[in-house]
Formats: structure tokens, sequence, C-alpha cells
């Protein structure tokens, strides 16, 4: 990840992890037996949980803005057919 230093800037990007490798495993085993759903649904309440310990919305704003960052959308799939599951 590249980091942000510009001016007016509050996201810390520069590497602030204590032991980064303990904490890589232990958000791995996180998600550990989960299928996708549940995997995305972790993820999601963990994200808001540390967006709550943030708190601070530019700061967010900045970490939204660098996530996103050079990650394409995903094109529409013309093909794609409503299924019977689609219908209500």
């Amino acid at each position: 990840m590249t980091a942000h230093v510009l001016p007016g800037m509050l996201l810390n990007t520069q590497p602030n992890i204590e032991a980064p490798d303990d904490f890589y495993q232990e958000l791995v085993d996180l998600h550990r037996d989960l299928s996708a759903q549940q995997s995305a649904l972790v993820n999601a309440k963990l994200i808001l949980l540390l967006a709550n310990h943030v708190g601070d919305p530019a700061i967010l704003r900045e970490a939204m803005r660098a996530a996103r960052q050079d990650i394409a959308p995903v094109e529409a799939d013309e093909t794609r057919r409503p299924s019977s599951g689609d219908l209500g």
C-alpha cells in the first residue's frame, strides 16, 4: 500500500501494528470454518467496530478512498438472465 502523506491528510498508512504477522494470523483464524457469506459479515462487523473506534469522519473518508484506490468497478454482465429466485 502506498503511504498517504499529503498535507492535510490524517490517515496513517505507515506500518503501525506490533507483531503484524501475529495479527495477520489472527485475522485468518477469525475466518476459519466460515462460509463466504459469514466471512463477509464478519468483515463488515469488524469494519464498523473499527470505524466507531476511530470516530473521525475525515479519517474514515480517507481510509475509504485509500481502500478503493486502484480497484476497478465490475462491468455489468449483460448476459445474465434473472433466475426464478430473482423474481420475488
